[in-house]
């Protein structure tokens, strides 16, 4: 077994070297797609395809690459890669190039193998397609899913029709049935129904099994004819449906180690005219089994346990199977090989002699008891079918070939014999429809002249034949082309069939029936034509007088009246039995009535033709007897007619036995002879002299058509040229006339166009001047429209000019009238803050007289260190507050003014002609301002004059009281005995002392820290309000600023003043607090104790 890896290359070979397929397993050659770099790794293929000759199929891997194999040329070659896997293939379209490939994205996409082009893309399934199957025509598909299946047209690649199911039913298969219009649909419950394919309309449903019958159908295989439907599934039976009766015909069951039938392919035969007997059943285990459906035999098997197959293809031929291994490879079996030994010629029966005692006494003597046969017909794998089939013949003895005579003459090729197979013939009536072209090739006694035959075809198409598509338009252009080289041999090996008209019509049968062997039905047309048609060209061009005079004898001896029927109505033989000779009855027979009367025409003598004539005639007599019509009765020979032929034969084997032998046209007509072998016999049993002659006068009347044709052509020429002449002078004058005429009227349009380019200038002008004075018009109009556009524009400016002026002023107005507020608002919280301060001086001076008398000397001295000390932080800082206040009125009146001047600068460009009013209001508003601020300040400095008096007073206390306390402590150092009796609380009054004295200096660091800080920090903030301007430029007219900012500096400083009173009051509440500490913590010491 022959081994190619094709890896990576796009095409080659298949084998290297001749294949010699074993009829063990009957393999050609094993093909793997091998990866580079990988030695055990290789592409698994998936699916195989076959196209209609069977000569080439497709084959496609999981990566999409698609190639297709060419058996007949020993070459493969890659036309398409896909990248994706492929899940169906078909190859037999009408455009013989073309393949649709099923696809793992659920779409399906057609594709030339020529041009490696796409074609179309076919979208729709929902799930991946397992099945494309193509009708016979090669113009429709339908493409089956799970779920789906859809039909479409392959002329325009468009859908159809879908057919939707239910998910609980599913799809099994739906594919076209052979050499009809039905579609045919398998379902998962096991219903199969059948489907016209131009309506759609369901022509029937087979019934569902029984129950206990039912095995789930899986696979599906039906014959090239359509007539029988085998169906396998889960189990190891196959139902074997007859789709003409539709009923289940019978149930096969396979071996045991057969459990599930994964696939079914059925095994074409070419002489079994479709009715295919042999089937392949895929089971489980990879082994695919070949039996016999009509004597349920295994025949043969492929495949192996190591290696099953997974998938498999048979060609339509029926030479070859290709199959897809479980290892990925490509598996390609030779159909002949494996069927080697089935295809030998069946034994011969042998018959049963009864011995006597003569006979035995010849044994005995001459030795020859041991030539006795035993032979049995079950052991012969291809039966004859019919009753026979699978019955057991008894065995009988032979004499042997001493005492009987030998029948040479009834001898046939491959162990056949004429007399058994007339026997059977007779019997039956016909041959078995799968031996019949087997039977033909040995009755015939075909030679098979390869070399004979080539050489006549070598010499290409005959001139006779060469427009026989005209003539005779046949469909099918194989067959046509068939038929034209069939033709052409028969005119190369003789020169009387380039002559016969008729011989299309005699050979077309043949042809047709064995259009897959070109040789084998050129022998037969050339074996009926040298036996069957004897002494028919005898008087060409004219039919057979002699053979037909023959004809009308016999139907005179046998059937006068019809006869005399036939001559009344002017009807003779060449109208009544010459369209049956010339045609071998196949423009009056169906194809299987022919096959069946030609069965007995090759198995009798050459004269059994035109009896089966006379036999025709006589089996038409009523229906030719009723008319009385000659071109009725002449047609009645050229049309299909309601006749049993089996009446015709026995009719015709009782003529045969019957006539006389006088008219018996087998004293006429030679016993058969068969070709020769290794050249063909020469023919020429026809008036040599009248084909010459008739190829001489056609060939004379060739060479004078040739001449009258270039007679007439150099007339024609001559006449051409005579004419061309006459029309060129004609042409010539009238050019002249026309040229005169033309030049005449090219002056008057000269002139005319002078006139008008004239009148066209005064025109222009005049437009010229209009468009000038329209310009001059338009540009005033847009000039003025532009003034009136700036006019609008600079007044629309003015107005809004004016609009922010009276904004802006009044905006100025409003500000001014709160600045007026706040500063009468200010000067009344002042006055109010001056009543407040005075008040509560005049009580804390109170509050002081009366602390001063209730308590001992040193808190006075003490009271009045810290009173003096607080004043003098207190006007420290008042004195520096006014001054930075002072300060900061300076500079932010400087800033206003120059913040004003720059705000003037900007506004002058802009408005020129406000400036006075502008300026009139800024100096009102400003000398407001003035004399507002001068009130304020004549305020600020009343009230800084009523805290200094208040301070001297303070002062002249604090003095006071130091006087006091040296007083005190003078006295204090002259009574030590005293203190001597006190000491420990005196030390007490020491330390409380220096305790208040310590509280009063934090308290005052902190007033002194807050007074001196916060204000400081509260200004620059405010001042800081504006981001382009620098601290303490503050203007009251600029506009930038919101007017709470600007008016947020003396509201600081009252916060600063209110938190500066808060501050007072905490450190006279401290005092108080501390004082009562100190009566409630010594309350024995009193000032009368020191003062004593």
């Amino acid at each position: 077994m022959q081994s190619t890896d094709i890896g990576p290359k796009e095409q080659g070979k298949i084998w290297h070297r001749k294949p010699t397929p074993s009829p063990a397993d009957g393999v050609i050659v094993n093909v793997v797609h091998g990866v580079v770099g990988y030695h055990s790794k290789i592409i698994r293929f998936l699916h195989v395809a076959f196209e209609t000759a069977g000569e080439a199929f497709l084959a496609g891997d999981h990566q999409g690459n698609i190639y297709v194999f060419d058996l007949s040329r020993n070459s493969f070659k890659l036309v398409q890669r896909t990248g994706l896997a492929c899940t169906a293939l078909a190859f037999n379209l009408r455009r013989k190039t073309e393949y649709l490939v099923a696809l793992a994205d659920y779409s399906v996409k057609c594709f030339d193998t020529d041009t490696k082009e796409l074609v179309s893309w076919m979208r729709g399934h929902e799930s991946a397609v397992s099945s494309i199957s193509v009708h016979g025509s090669g113009r429709y598909a339908i493409t089956t899913s799970t779920d789906t299946a859809q039909l479409w047209d392959l002329d325009t690649f468009q859908r159809k029709r879908k057919l939707n199911v239910r998910s609980s039913v599913g799809i099994q298969k739906v594919y076209f049935l052979p050499l009809s219009n039905t579609i045919l649909s398998c379902f998962k419950d096991d219903s199969i129904f059948a489907w016209e394919s131009d309506t759609l309309h369901c022509k029937y449903q087979l019934p569902v099994p029984e129950d206990e019958s039912r095995i789930n159908y899986k696979a599906f295989a039906v014959t090239r004819d359509g007539r029988a439907l085998v169906a396998g599934g889960k189990s190891n039976f196959l139902h074997l449906w007859c789709l003409n009766s539709r009923q289940l015909q019978r149930i096969i069951q396979m071996p045991p180690k057969v459990r599930t039938v994964r696939h079914l392919e059925f095994l074409p035969d070419s002489f079994d005219g479709g009715s295919s007997q042999v089937i392949g059943v895929l089971s489980q285990d990879g082994i695919m089994r070949f039996i016999n459906i009509q004597t349920c035999k295994l025949l043969f098997d492929i495949g192996s346990l190591d290696n099953g197959i997974n998938t498999v293809a048979v060609s339509p031929n029926g030479h070859y199977i290709a199959a897809v291994l479980e290892d990925g490879s490509l598996g390609i079996y030779n159909v002949r090989a494996l069927t080697q030994e089935l295809n030998k010629p069946p034994p011969p029966l042998v018959k049963v002699v009864a011995d006597n005692a003569k006979t035995k006494e010849c044994k005995n003597k001459n030795g020859l008891s041991g030539l006795k046969m035993r032979v049995t017909s079950g052991r012969v794998e291809r039966s004859w079918g019919g009753k026979s089939a699978g019955k057991k013949m008894q065995t009988r003895i032979l004499k042997p070939s001493g005492t009987i005579p030998e029948d040479k003459e009834n001898e046939l090729p491959a162990g056949l014999n004429k007399k058994r197979l007339q026997a059977l013939l007779k019997e039956f009536g016909e041959y078995p429809e799968k031996y019949r072209m087997f039977i033909w090739r040995s009755l015939l006694q075909l030679p098979e002249n390869h070399a004979a035959f080539s050489s006549l075809t070598d010499k290409g198409t005959h001139a006779a034949y060469l427009g026989i598509h005209e003539k005779y338009p046949i469909k099918s252009r194989k067959l046509l082309r068939i038929l034209q080289r069939v033709l052409s041999a028969m005119a190369h090996w003789s020169a009387i069939f380039g002559e016969v008209s008729y011989l299309p019509l005699l050979a077309f049968p043949f042809v047709k029936l064995f259009q897959n062997n070109h040789l084998i039905g050129f022998e037969v047309v050339a074996t009926v034509i040298i036996n069957w048609c004897q002494h028919w060209f005898e008087y060409f061009p004219n039919p057979p007088i002699n053979l037909l005079s023959m004809i009308e004898n016999i139907l005179a001896h046998h059937d006068k009246k019809l006869l005399q029927h036939l001559v009344r109505c002017n009807i003779t033989t060449q109208s009544y039995a010459w369209p049956l000779i010339e045609t071998l009855f196949s423009e009056v027979l169906t194809r299987e009535e022919w096959l069946k009367l030609f069965d007995n025409i090759f198995s009798n003598h050459p004269s059994f033709l035109l009896v089966a004539v006379v036999a025709y005639l006589i089996c038409s007599r009523a229906p030719l007897l009723h008319c009385n019509i000659k071109e009725d009765l002449e047609n009645f020979f050229h049309h299909r007619n309601n006749l049993d032929l089996s009446a015709v034969i026995k009719e015709a084997y009782h003529l045969m036995d019957t006539t006389p032998e006088d008219i018996h046209p087998k004293r006429m007509l030679d016993d058969f002879v068969p070709l020769t072998k290794g050249q063909y016999p020469i023919f020429n049993k026809y008036p040599k002299f009248v084909v010459d002659y008739q190829t001489q006068e056609r060939e004379r009347i060739w060479h004078e058509e040739l001449e009258y044709l270039k007679e007439r052509q150099l007339a024609h020429g001559l006449q051409a040229e005579a004419v061309k002449r006459q029309a060129e002078n004609a042409a010539w004058y009238r050019q002249q006339e026309l040229l005169q005429e033309a030049e005449e009227q090219r002056r008057k349009i000269l002139l005319e166009e002078e006139q008008k380019l004239v009148k066209q200038r005064l025109r222009l002008a005049a437009v010229k001047r209009e468009l000038k004075v329209k310009e001059l018009q338009l540009l005033d109009a847009a000039h003025r429209r532009f003034q009136k556009h700036q006019q609008e524009q600079q007044k629309s400016e003015l107005r809004r000019l004016d609009d922010e002026i009276d904004r802006k002023i009044a905006l100025r107005g409003k500000e001014t009238a709160a600045l007026i507020q706040d500063v009468e608002v200010r000067n009344m919280e002042l006055k109010t803050q001056q009543r407040i301060f005075e008040q509560q001086l005049a009580k804390e001076q109170e509050a002081v007289t009366r602390d001063v008398k209730g308590h001992l000397d040193i808190n006075w001295i003490k009271a009045d260190v810290e009173d003096q000390t607080f004043k003098r932080l207190l006007e420290m800082d008042q004195y520096q507050e006014v001054e930075d206040y002072k300060k900061g009125q300076n500079i932010e009146v400087g800033l206003a003014e120059a913040d004003q001047l720059c705000t003037n600068m900007d506004w002058q460009a802009q408005m020129l002609q406000k400036q006075g009013v502008y300026n009139l209001d800024r100096e009102k508003c400003q000398a407001e301002l003035a004399r507002l601020a001068s009130e304020n300040r004549e305020r600020e400095a009343k009230l800084l004059h009523v805290m200094k008096e208040v301070e001297g007073k303070q002062w002249d206390e604090i003095v006071e009281r130091h006087a006091q306390l040296e007083a005190h402590q003078e006295r204090a150092a002259a009574d030590t005995h005293r203190r001597q009796l006190l000491p420990d609380g005196t030390s007490r009054a020491v330390e409380l002392d220096e305790h208040l004295h310590k509280n009063l200096h934090d308290s005052f660091e902190r007033l002194c820290d807050t007074r001196t800080k916060y204000p400081q920090k509260q200004r620059r903030d405010l001042l800081q309000g504006s981001g382009d301007q620098k601290p303490g430029n503050l203007c009251l007219n600029d506009m930038s600023l919101d007017s709470s900012v600007q008016l947020s500096l003396d509201r600081g400083r009252t916060d600063l003043e209110s938190k500066e009173r808060e501050l007072m009051t905490g450190v006279r509440a401290l005092r108080q607090k501390l004082a009562a500490q100190a009566r409630q913590k010594y309350p024995n010491i009193s000032l009368t104790d020191w003062t004593t």
